[in-house]
């Protein structure tokens, strides 16, 4: 008989499933994102904030991550009427998504630390990057919350730029507090039945009562967060012209001073394909009191142009979102390489799913790379640097679009890398995406998004050529960049920029728009990986980021043959270095690149 104590423990049916990731700490897990901030933020409010970080990180691997897939199998549910039989309409929202609010609001002020001084005992107003890294974390378990989040943080900034004094009192207040009993959360109600992009269209009539007193008629086809306690709309006042320019911008609150629901009801609640726990409606509105901004004593007329404030910031926030979900969905991808085994290996060993996980990482990276850099930019912006104001202004609506239809091929790569189970909603795979496709549709679609690109940002404002200029700047200074490869990224830079501007020029090149936006997207993501890798790795950290650079290169802007293997060499290195937990130095980053 053996000696059981020789025997190897057999392994059950169970230990052959892959686990996921829930129980990680999704900051301490993301060695990409600590490097990059060391590059972009300032030393001490990086060290302070570090502990924050740490604890979401933790959070949101745990607590978080339950909370959510908890709210997402329960809806929120509209009640039209109280119990007397009166239209005191109130959403029902599952505890889940209440704990959640009291994390995002309550304990990190998530939506309020950019606009008012104190929040997590910072002296001041955080940066802009402080900001978008608690939403990438966040977003790592959470998706739909993070709506209603980014619309209270920037309803609050349209009526602290634009709102009179009295306005500003009325609601400022208690759109920054932290207090979940005190708290005025924000919304928006822009989309109508004749069309979400064009704005222009829109016929919900503000008119002015014997008392001067703004109110509302008409409806509203898509309100997101239908519940908000401040919704910011807009409207066209009484015999306004047609047009986007007869169009003002109005802040609405879901009660009136006296305590009483201002007049206007949620008539249903929308099913979506993801955002599930956060509640979005249809209204109707029957002599609403409003609040207009800007053009006091006026007609307002100006409401497009100061709602493409809040667009522009939604539009980054987009890009932050996908950016964290990306993020998710690589660790997901990774566990599951990792630890699951197939026809004898485990399947990180295979060189195809080594290949798929490379597909993985190098938008999720890029991405990294793109909104740290917006987010310092605007930084610059908020100065009153000129220069960065353009930059942001064609960087916006370049994250917006490719971040958000590579969250899409992403969520479905890492499904597809779980296999079944990732179909199966035990897991988070489903739920991601589900949630991936609405980055596409909201603040604009990828279309809106290029033509803001090619038409506006190019167009109209020359801003490729300051984006031309700064990644000129950073290649030219990126000294342990190996020359070739230098030389061949502003080589393509220069090509991306002329591309833009011949696109922008011409009506009938309106087609090539996205393939316009789509190379400046990744020539600039080529360049801040190559700099960030190599400044990582001169200060001997891990400059695998330049690797990453190469890959973006050869995949995203080179022409290639479909039918050819000539890469295959420089792809199987960078492969083995970026597969590899252990940091790769400037020298191994070079020889890889060299040939």
């Amino acid at each position: 008989m053996p000696d059981s104590t020789n025997e190897i423990p057999k392994k059950s049916l169970e230990d052959w499933i892959a686990p996921d990731c829930h129980g990680m700490n999704f900051f301490e897990a993301d060695k990409g994102l600590q490097d990059l901030l060391s590059l972009r933020l300032d030393d001490a409010v990086r060290a302070h904030m570090t502990p924050h970080y740490q604890r979401l990180g933790e959070i949101a691997g745990n607590r978080l991550d339950e909370l959510s897939r908890m709210a997402d199998r329960h809806d929120p549910q509209l009640h039209a009427r109280d119990s007397f039989g009166r239209d005191e309409d109130w959403i029902e929202f599952h505890p889940a998504y209440r704990e959640m609010e009291a994390l995002g609001y309550g304990e990190f002020g998530i939506h309020c630390m950019s606009r008012k001084a104190g929040v997590l005992g910072w002296a001041e107003k955080v940066p802009p990057l402080v900001k978008y890294t608690f939403q990438y974390l966040f977003t790592q378990s959470e998706f739909a919350l993070m709506c209603p989040i980014s619309a209270t943080d920037t309803s609050a900034m349209l009526i602290e730029r634009y709102g009179d004094e009295e306005t500003k009192q009325r609601f400022l207040p208690r759109m920054w507090s932290q207090d979940m009993t005190h708290i005025f959360k924000g919304a928006q109600f822009m989309t109508e039945k004749t069309g979400g992009s064009d704005v222009g269209n829109i016929e919900l009539e503000a008119r002015q009562d014997e008392n001067d007193q703004w109110r509302l008629y008409g409806e509203k086809w898509f309100c997101s967060c239908a519940d908000g306690d401040v919704a910011l709309l807009l409207a066209r006042p009484a015999g306004a012209p047609d047009g986007s320019r007869g169009l003002g911008l109005f802040a609405l609150p879901r009660h009136l001073d006296d305590g009483s629901r201002n007049a206007y009801r949620i008539v249903r609640l929308k099913e979506k394909l993801g955002s599930r726990s956060m509640a979005s409606g249809e209204i109707k509105f029957d002599g609403a009191v409003a609040y207009a901004l800007g053009d006091y004593g006026a007609k307002p007329n100006s409401g497009l142009k100061q709602m493409m404030d809040q667009v522009n910031m939604s539009r980054l926030s987009h890009g932050v979102r996908a950016a964290g979900m990306m993020r998710r969905c690589l660790n997901e991808a990774m566990a599951v390489a990792r630890n699951r085994v197939a026809f004898g290996e485990t399947i990180i060993d295979h060189p195809l799913m080594r290949r798929q996980l490379l597909k993985i990482m190098v938008p999720t990276e890029q991405v990294l790379s793109v909104f740290t850099y917006a987010a310092a930019t605007m930084a610059r912006a908020e100065t009153g640097d000129a220069q960065a104001e353009r930059l942001l202004r064609i960087i916006t609506p370049l994250l917006k679009f490719r971040a958000c239809r590579d969250n899409v091929t992403v969520a479905t790569a890492a499904m597809e890398a779980r296999g079944g189970n990732g179909y199966i909603e035990d897991w988070v795979n489903s739920k991601l995406v589900r949630d991936a496709h609405l980055g596409v549709l909201w603040e604009g679609t990828s279309s809106i998004n290029a033509l803001d690109v090619t038409g506006r940002a190019v167009g109209k404002v020359g801003a490729h050529e300051d984006l031309g200029n700064a990644m000129h700047d950073i290649v030219d200074a990126a000294d342990q960049v190996p020359g070739q490869f230098r030389g061949e990224l502003s080589s393509m830079v220069d090509q991306a920029i002329a591309f833009a501007a011949d696109v922008a020029s011409k009506p009938e090149h309106e087609p090539f728009s996205r393939q316009a936006t789509n190379a400046l997207y990744h020539v600039m993501s080529a360049v801040l990986l190559a700099h960030e890798g190599a400044a990582l790795g001169a200060k001997g950290g891990d400059a695998r980021r330049l690797l990453l650079s190469r890959l973006v290169i050869d995949h995203r802007m080179r022409p290639r043959d479909p039918m050819s293997v000539s890469d295959g060499p420089v792809e199987t290195r960078c492969a083995d270095l970026l597969l590899n937990d252990a940091p790769v130095s400037l020298d191994a980053a070079a020889q890889a690149l060299a040939g």
